[in-house]
């Protein structure tokens, strides 16, 4: 397949949160095991509450051994689902205004060129009597971050559509909506973080839960792009291992095939794996993303 971009393979880090958090330990599996230059860092590994001086070690620690291995944190992402700037209480939607605006400020100082999360969650009962006044405040919100990512050194802020009406970005129209309310007053670009396995299920267009139609409606928008592999039951986030494969509705040629039309420059995909704290799950992580690293290397020349 000819590349007309530059196509970096890339680990969201989700899965090392609680199994590999120690900068030293991530760094090496991500080096001497799946030989990644990319990682996408999430704010689990350095909870952005925490005490300053606690922050600034890790920093620290990660940055020695990030440039030790070789590894770039191009881009870094929040991990925990919560209402976020979305929350209808004024008070706690500006608390996390200002957590994001500590990420950010974390994720700068890893060296990223963007960050972000998703946009914000509503609640059942602000979908249905408060949608607008949520959807001005989150938009409000982002655009205050954009400000202050800016002061940062940022590029660009990234948001991650997702796959319901609560949580924002659940349609094509919805995200590209969306996404040119965001950037019309943002202070830097806001881009998009697609996921190959969201959209709405549920929509009447069913180009909003075809990966590839998103990504040829939603890619020139994406420089960061979450990859597993997608079954046909609802909740995946499954590795490219064999047995998933053969079932699997994601497969590299495609995806890469519609990408090289979006125009975009370059392109970050990045495993994102859940590994239920079940066994053999649990203990499988290292081992899964090793054949799907081996699987993808296949279809790209890094």
């Amino acid at each position: 397949i000819k590349q007309v971009m530059k196509i970096n393979l890339g680990l969201h880090l989700g899965f090392a949160s609680t199994r590999f958090y120690e900068p030293k330990i991530w760094t090496d599996i991500v080096r001497n095991e799946f030989n990644l230059d990319y990682v996408q860092f999430v704010s689990d590994l350095i909870e952005p509450s925490l005490p300053k001086k606690i922050i600034k070690n890790e920093i620290k620690k990660i940055k020695f051994y990030t440039k030790k291995h070789k590894i770039y944190i191009k881009h870094a992402m929040t991990l925990p689902r919560y209402n976020y700037i979305g929350h209808s209480n004024p008070y706690i939607s500006n608390y996390w205004k200002n957590w994001l605006k500590d990420f950010i400020k974390i994720s700068s100082e890893l060296g990223v060129e963007g960050a972000g999360s998703l946009l914000g969650i509503y609640s059942f009962d602000d979908l249905e009597n408060n949608f607008q006044k949520i959807r001005k405040r989150v938009i409000d919100g982002w655009v205050d971050v954009s400000k202050y990512a800016k002061t940062c050194g940022i590029k660009y802020l990234i948001w991650e559509p997702m796959s319901v009406k609560r949580e924002m970005g659940e349609t094509i129209r919805a995200t590209k909506s969306l996404h040119n309310e965001l950037n019309r007053k943002s202070h830097i670009p806001i881009l998009l973080n697609l996921d190959v396995d969201h959209g709405d299920i549920k929509s009447k267009n069913k180009d909003d839960y075809n990966p590839y139609k998103i990504i040829k409606s939603l890619g020139k928008y994406s420089p960061a792009i979450h990859l597993k592999q997608k079954t046909k039951d609802i909740y995946s986030h499954k590795p490219f291992i064999k047995k998933y494969n053969k079932i699997g509705l994601i497969k590299p040629d495609k995806i890469i095939n519609e990408l090289s039309k979006t125009g975009i420059k370059e392109v970050t995909l990045y495993f994102e794996f859940s590994f239920r704290e079940r066994e053999p799950f649990d203990s499988s992580s290292i081992k899964d993303i090793k054949e799907s690293v081996k699987y993808w290397r296949k279809y790209l020349d890094n």
